[in-house]
């Protein structure tokens, strides 16, 4: 990972080279009047991790569920006679 700082006029015109330099793994510093000011980072989705048990007395299903007819299933199991 290189870290590259380069100052505010320069991120301006140079802007889709830097984000993909930053997707790339480098760490990229925009500085202002010669200082550190942002960074350019990657937007990456926060994976939300699953709960169980979130819909647990939401859910109902039916008493007749189990009682699928044969010909239904054999559908779903490919056999076509």
């Amino acid at each position: 990972m290189t870290t590259i700082q380069v100052n505010m006029h320069e991120a301006k015109s140079k802007l889709s080279q830097l984000a993909e330099k930053a997707w790339g793994g480098d760490k990229i510093v925009i500085a202002k009047a010669g200082k550190p000011y942002l960074d350019l980072i990657p937007h990456k989705e926060k994976i939300q991790e699953r709960t169980p048990g979130r819909y647990k007395g939401q859910v109902k299903i039916s008493d007749e569920f189990t009682n699928t007819p044969q010909e239904i299933i054999d559908l779903f199991d490919g056999d076509k006679s």
